[in-house]
């Protein structure tokens, strides 16, 4: 197989010009500013340290932009990824989860070299509403710690634990935090309906704005509330130290079912993100490419000290409407978070975590597709079945459940309407069957002619009993009409097989009819043709029909040799 690796940026080269440029410049800045505060919000949530995030930004951001298939993906930490890296490090520690992360770009890079990219559109729609709306529920709850400002140490990360842990600690509320982080929310809530009446702030992105003034509120009142100088003394003014992540060989055999997650969810969301930004800039990305891409990110973030990444929806979004058409924006957004780190970092210690928990909190209220709720009498019980138990079953246990379990009920449910689908028709036989040699004194035919409908599989094999309901008659002679049979698998071919064999125990002979290319190729590549005897083969009904009545014994109980 040969191996496909053509990252989008070699196709944009040949037509850049500086007009093209002068957009990507601007744009790269824009979704640099407004990727650090989300940087920041998104590794705290997580459990990481913000300087993380914000490498995890710079690292997976320029890789994603550089290898991607995308024209204007921006990669980076997404919201998504916060319970799973929350739930990696308070089980297995920082270092597991760097391990956690590389193992999973690890997987990323198999999927995109094997071409699996396509496959992911094979995940039902139920099954990413679900989850996604389940991620968003868990995001805004891991919040609530900083939000009121209690006191506690190490908020769990499983649903029922960490409901009782913050209603245990309900009686520590800092009203001051409370005050700053209910207004940013508000204001950032808010902040696109502001902006249309106030066109100074339309000049930055909501995050960064409300960043910026939680900050200065608390730096100039000097409000006594937590900071990520006090908490985590503020981020390194320095590039962070290379090398691999200290895993234990021990520990892998844990990762994998984690790294499988992240796998999973980084390969979803960084396609979604890229097939969102395909409808707006009228391109189309390549799948493969971008998983190759997503796959490097991750390998290389945790050599920095970053964590899971992804491409992230929004920042991309804002890629585009920023002007931004080519990879070199997401490059470039990548270079100013670098240029942010080196120059500006130490003021980053005066951003006050409840500030950043409103920013998540706005973060998660908008990455749920909650409409999809109050409609749900719209859908069919299918439907709301698999949304509501994938949705359930993230919030109350773990999204790796959720996915299996949304996956395992969308495969039984569409096997129940495929098996529907299938069916079994006895049909009538024309003028000639009628005569009287044709017919059992007792008035059943000797001849009896079936037509399958639909895919003969595992899931609907049962339906060829009804060809042996004893009220069906004894017929001498039975035709399968396959003109309408689309799909046969070996549970069906096995199905014939049994039926062929409890024919002919009764002497009765089979004839098949209007093979499809699909079932008659099995059929013919298993010996089952061989088994009935080619003759017994026909093109159309009338042709078994005709086959029919030359093996019905005469009168005088002797077949016709044909």
């Amino acid at each position: 197989m040969r191996i496909a690796f053509r990252p989008k940026l070699l196709d944009c080269l040949p037509t850049y010009d500086r007009a093209q440029f002068g957009k990507d410049l601007a744009s790269g800045i824009t979704v640099g500013v407004l990727a650090l505060p989300l940087a920041m919000a998104f590794a705290i949530a997580s459990g990481c340290s913000p300087a993380a995030g914000i490498w995890t930004s710079i690292v997976a951001g320029f890789i994603t932009a550089a290898l991607g298939g995308s024209r204007v993906q921006i990669g980076g930490p997404t919201g998504a990824f916060i319970p799973i890296v929350y739930g990696i490090v308070a089980a297995h520690g920082f270092g597991n989860l760097l391990g956690a992360t590389m193992l999973a770009g690890v997987f990323l890079l198999a999927m995109g070299l094997s071409r699996m990219g396509q496959l992911i559109r094979f995940i039902p729609k139920t099954v990413v509403i679900g989850f996604t709306n389940g991620i968003a529920v868990v995001i805004f709850m891991a919040q609530i710690k900083d939000f009121f400002g209690l006191q506690i140490d190490n908020l769990p990360a499983e649903f029922f634990g960490r409901i009782k842990t913050l209603a245990a600690s309900a009686h520590t509320v800092d009203l001051p935090t409370l005050a700053l982080a209910a207004c940013c929310f508000v204001f950032l809530l808010f902040y696109n309906r502001l902006a249309q009446r106030l066109p100074l702030l339309r000049r930055a992105p909501g995050p960064l704005a409300v960043l910026l003034i939680g900050t200065l509120v608390t730096f100039f009142f000097d409000l006594p509330v937590e900071t990520i100088g006090s908490r985590f003394n503020g981020i390194p003014q320095e590039l962070p130290a290379f090398g691999l992540p200290n895993v234990s060989i021990h520990d892998i055999g844990k990762l994998i079912s984690p790294a499988i997650t992240i796998a999973l969810l980084g390969a979803i969301e960084s396609l979604l993100s890229a097939r969102v930004a395909d409808s707006q800039i009228d391109d189309r990305h390549d799948p493969n490419q971008e998983l190759i891409a997503q796959g490097l990110s991750n390998i290389a973030a945790p050599l920095f000290g970053g964590f899971a990444a992804t491409g992230a929806i929004a920042r991309t979004t804002t890629n585009v409407k920023s002007g931004g058409r080519t990879p070199i924006a997401g490059m470039i957004h990548a270079g100013v978070l670098l240029g942010i780190v080196l120059i500006a970092a130490p003021l980053a210690s005066y951003v006050p975590l409840a500030t950043l928990s409103a920013i998540v909190m706005v973060v998660a209220i908008n990455m749920g597709d909650w409409h999809e709720f109050f409609e749900l009498r719209r859908y069919t019980y299918n439907y709301r079945i698999i949304l509501i138990a994938t949705f359930l079953v993230t919030v109350l246990f773990d999204l790796t459940i959720a996915v299996e379990l949304g996956m395992v009920l969308a495969c039984l449910f569409f096997i129940y309407r495929m098996s529907e689908l299938t069916r079994i028709e006895r049909l009538p036989l024309d003028e000639e069957a009628q005569e009287p040699r044709f017919i059992y004194p007792d008035g059943s035919m000797r001849v009896a002619a079936w037509q399958l409908y639909g895919s003969l599989f595992f899931g609907a094999v049962n339906k060829l009993e009804e060809l042996l309901d004893p009220h069906a008659g004894h017929p001498e002679v039975v035709v399968l009409d396959m003109t309408r049979l689309v799909q046969l698998d070996t549970t069906g071919l096995e199905g014939l097989e049994n039926l062929r064999e409890k024919l002919a125990a009764r002497g009765c002979a089979l004839i098949v009819s209007g093979m499809n290319s699909q079932p008659g190729s099995l059929l013919y590549r298993s010996g089952f043709i061989d088994q009935i005897g080619e003759n017994n083969v026909c093109s159309d009904l009338n042709k078994s029909m005709e086959r029919a009545y030359m093996l019905l014994p005469n009168l005088m109980g002797e077949a016709e040799d044909y």
